[in-house]
């Protein structure tokens, strides 16, 4: 009857329940945008990873239109330098009767051969420079003021070094007996050429930040919208996870008493009904702590991570002490040894059941997993201004793939962790709640068949 009101009462926003029954009350802020801090960490990697994501798009389009156009912009100078060398080629047979002849004003003769009949003060624009030289490869003229100093070089290709850019052609004879005449080569300055490359690429560098900018406000934006209904749909999943475990925890007190009142009076009971009453005790006390757990966790994924209202500066050696004391009957009933490297008066701020439960279901885990005859080992050191405590077993170990999921709650790495009696599959998830309450942190290592370390690291209260 009270599951049912509850499934009820989440069909409707949970607000009855939430209002008359439950101890534990999320608060609920439709307006906000990712209320949750959860979900704001989650809406930061998003945003971050499409950030990244536009970045490189944006970036590659960049680089392509910026190659682009520069190889446009040479193809256009290597084309200018192309026109210049065939019509300076036509002043090469003049410089080879008189090479003065460039420092002479020469006329414009049209001997209409096809070729560009400019003399060749009328050549070169500004920062362009002409050279002829004879088929020995002899510089017979130059005109212009930037030359290439580079060794003479033959190919009919354009190359760029120190800022010109040279094309050199050969010239042959005209007829059908064509003869090397000598060559000309060209060169021009990419002074202008950079400038426009430059200015593009400031362009293209204010419309990437002023994109990202952009896409960086409207991202957010979408985000936020997009998780929204996720995480009131979560919110909703909380508070029905919280009222449901405090509702039960009600009858489930009532039926633990009662049955303890009926063994109480064994006498009262019939030897068949022995048995069953055993069981039923034993899945209420597993019931109970499955509550209990779910309660935990609700509550401590309802509130940012802090430290519980009642911590306290205490010696957690102490309670680790009282932990293997409570748990080494158990231990030698399934010849494990359980040994203890600690170091005295090393405190720590926290609260003391919460702290025990966490090194309790960390002890518990390795005790449940390690074969009898094996080892488990706790031991504490301090490292900076933190404590560390190890849990070490020889264990059945955890696949290396399967380490990051094994906080995950319900999760069981293999079939036969399943079997495990009593379990609620949310002991160690509970373990990692407690770690960030405190400020801490916690790692473990495993190797199949070698066994697992649990490494809980928290701050030292001094």
């Amino acid at each position: 009857m009270i599951l049912s009101k509850l499934f009820m009462g989440l069909g409707i926003g949970l607000t009855k329940t939430s209002r008359n029954k439950s101890k534990f009350i999320l608060p609920w802020r439709w307006g906000n945008i990712l209320a949750n801090p959860q979900f704001r960490a989650t809406s930061s990697r998003l945003l971050l990873s499409y950030l990244l994501a536009m970045m490189v798009v944006m970036g590659l389009s960049s680089m392509t239109v910026y190659h682009f156009f520069a190889h446009s912009l040479y193809q256009q100078l290597d084309s200018q330098l192309l026109i210049l060398a065939d019509a300076a080629a036509h002043n090469l047979s003049a410089i080879q009767v008189d090479r003065m002849a460039v420092h002479h004003k020469m006329p414009r003769i049209l001997d209409h051969d096809g070729d560009l009949d400019i003399p060749w003060q009328d050549l070169r624009l500004y920062r362009q420079s002409v050279e002829w030289f004879d088929p020995q490869k002899q510089l017979l003229g130059k005109a212009g003021q930037q030359f290439p100093e580079t060794p003479f070089v033959t190919s009919f290709h354009s190359w760029q070094k120190n800022g010109l850019r040279t094309l050199t052609i050969p010239v042959y004879s005209a007829g059908k007996n064509r003869q090397l005449f000598g060559y000309v080569r060209v060169s021009a300055s990419t002074v202008e050429v950079e400038k426009e490359l430059n200015r593009l690429l400031m362009g293209l560098g204010f419309g990437d930040v002023l994109g990202m900018i952009l896409i960086g406000g409207t991202g957010w934006w979408l985000t936020s919208k997009a998780l929204q209904p996720i995480e009131q749909s979560f919110q909703q999943l909380q508070q029905f996870t919280a009222d449901a475990s405090h509702e039960l925890r009600s009858p489930l007190t009532a039926i633990k008493t009662t049955v303890e009142v009926i063994q109480s009076h064994p006498e009262r009971i019939h030897p068949l009904d022995i048995k069953k009453i055993t069981v039923i005790e034993s899945a209420t006390r597993q019931m109970t702590h499955l509550v209990e757990d779910l309660l935990l966790l609700a509550r401590s994924d309802s509130a940012s991570v802090s430290l519980p209202k009642t911590a306290i500066p205490m010696p957690i050696d102490d309670i680790l002490f009282d932990l293997i004391d409570t748990l080494q009957p158990q231990a030698e009933s399934q010849e494990i040894t359980l040994e203890a490297d600690l170091i005295d008066e090393v405190w720590v701020k926290g609260d003391a059941n919460q702290l025990q439960r966490l090194f309790g279901n960390l002890l518990e885990n390795a005790l449940q997993y390690t074969p009898n005859g094996g080892f488990i080992k706790v031991k504490i050191f301090k490292w900076d201004d933190f404590v560390i405590i190890e849990v070490t077993d020889t264990g059945i170990g955890i696949p290396s793939e399967n380490l990051s999921l094994v906080f995950n709650r319900f999760w069981r790495a293999e079939k036969a962790r399943s079997r495990r009696q009593g379990g609620s599959g949310l002991g160690l998830a509970i373990v990692q709640a407690i770690t960030y309450a405190h400020s801490g942190e916690i790692s473990v290592t495993s190797q199949i068949g070698v066994g697992s370390c649990f490494r809980v690291k928290l701050p030292v209260f001094e």
